[in-house]
């Protein structure tokens, strides 16, 4: 069996590779680098950011646990992006490494359908290639939405494309958009020395979480002196040789040497040939799927972001298993219900299932409807002696006490989210999990004085 799999994101080479251990001749195509915007524009750089930034911190608090002399820290921007380089340089290799070693044969271009088993690559060399395939596999993923009324120059009205490439640190950055890259973006930059401004047209940043987790945030970035715009929405964007002036609904003008657009992301389908190939897509462009991960043409399937489907690295990855199990003949379905969602900011923010706010604009009422439990950090030994004490854990069930919804604001978030993903995803009840030894002392420890708390039976709680 042959598979063609075209774009090697973290969804792309993770089917591709788990086709090739499966017994398939596998080809990856790719017409940038291995890893996708994850790697190279995503995920991973912006850690490599706020790594830096979570050093700064601790050593700008070193003197509150006994640490002295060590003044105040100096930043270097160049080195710092230099080690984001060779973080992402490292990855890359990574993946081409295992490729070569799965046997997936990787090739570099621009992919176009032909129909439902060819597929046509202009190849980075210049030269054309012709691949014929059993089946397809489309993971292109996404790119940056880019309005009209932000006049995106890509040199002072900028994606996150372009803020993660500065050569230098900017003086001042407008970011449009209070949502996950906003608020990571901006987080770091303003650590760094940048002016940052947040432009929110929504009343509140992160409105995917509950309102406490944003008023977390809000609170810790007012502390961080970055500038918070919410309620307001762009009317005009003005560009200029050395900065750009942005005009607001409410008549107020900002300006700065950079703004960035971060207001979501579009499938990336451009080009791709999917009409040749009698491939159904929604309004926005996205192809339709089944939860087999199958289009409407039996040979193709699609992963990722250019499916209507939760935009994460790992949900892609989950769906590229998923295809090439469907594609061996097994009958294996994607479930939503327990998507984890992660906000490396400081505070993390972490949520999985149905929050609070979902209930709500339901009509749903606490304690007729759905029961919470919660605790916060400030009760946890861990915390006091690391002095990580911001932050919660908020439990959601239904009134059979079967586990429906977390989120966690703090320290570590995203890593104690797996434990209340994992009890969503398999329909465990508050007791089930809340009977489960946690080790002490941790942070985890929350998560089970908030699950005791669905029950009013948190003793660490009043």
């Amino acid at each position: 069996m042959k598979i063609c799999v075209i774009g090697a994101g973290p969804g792309g080479y993770e089917a591709a590779l788990y086709a090739a251990k499966r017994g398939a001749e596998v080809v990856l195509v790719e017409k940038d680098r291995v890893g996708g915007t994850c790697l190279n524009r995503g995920c991973i750089p912006t850690k490599a950011f706020l790594a830096s930034y979570e050093v700064l911190e601790t050593v700008r608090k070193a003197d509150d646990f006994g640490i002295g002399g060590l003044g105040e820290p100096t930043v270097d921007y160049p080195a710092i992006a230099a080690r984001k380089n060779k973080v992402m340089e490292t990855l890359v290799r990574g993946i081409e490494f295992l490729c070569t070693k799965t046997g997936v044969k990787t090739v570099y271009g621009t992919a176009q359908l032909r129909d439902g088993h060819s597929v046509h690559v202009s190849k980075s060399d210049g030269t054309d290639e012709l691949i014929e395939a059993d089946y397809i596999i489309l993971a292109t993923g996404s790119v940056p939405v880019k309005p009209a009324v932000f006049g995106v120059d890509g040199r002072r009205v900028i994606t996150s494309d372009e803020a993660l490439s500065f050569a230098e640190l900017p003086k001042s950055l407008i970011i449009v958009g209070g949502g996950v890259i906003g608020c990571e973006i901006g987080q770091f930059f303003s650590a760094m020395g940048t002016d940052v401004t947040i432009v929110e047209a929504l009343p509140r940043l992160v409105s995917v979480l509950d309102e406490d987790a944003s008023k977390l945030l809000a609170r810790q970035f007012k502390k961080e002196k970055i500038k918070v715009v919410t309620g307001d929405a762009v009317a005009e964007t003005v560009s200029g040789e050395n900065g750009a002036v942005l005009r607001l609904s409410s008549g107020k003008e900002l300006s700065a040497q950079y703004v960035l657009v971060a207001v979501g992301r579009a499938p990336n389908t451009a080009g791709l040939g999917l009409a040749a190939a009698g491939v159904e897509t929604d309004s926005r462009g996205a192809v339709l799927v089944d939860a087999c991960m199958k289009t409407n043409v039996d040979s193709i399937y699609a992963i990722g972001d250019i499916v209507p489907t939760p935009q994460f690295a790992h949900v892609s990855g989950r769906e590229g298993c998923v295809a090439v199990d469907n594609i061996f003949g097994a009958d294996k379905r994607m479930r939503y219900n327990a998507v984890p969602s992660c906000i490396f900011t400081n505070p993390e923010l972490a949520s999985c299932g149905i929050l609070e706010k979902d209930l709500q604009a339901q009509g749903k009422q606490p304690g007729v409807d759905y029961r919470v439990g919660s605790f916060d950090f400030k009760g946890l030994g861990k915390a006091q002696a690391t002095g990580r004490i911001f932050g919660f854990v908020k439990v959601v069930c239904d009134m059979n006490d079967v586990i429906i919804g977390a989120e966690i604001a703090g320290d570590r978030a995203a890593d104690m989210l797996q434990v209340l993903t994992t009890a969503i995803a398999c329909g465990l009840t508050a007791e089930q999990v809340g009977e489960s030894i946690f080790p002490h002392p941790t942070m985890c420890e929350a998560v089970k004085e908030a699950l005791h708390d669905i029950h009013g039976m948190s003793v660490h709680k009043i």
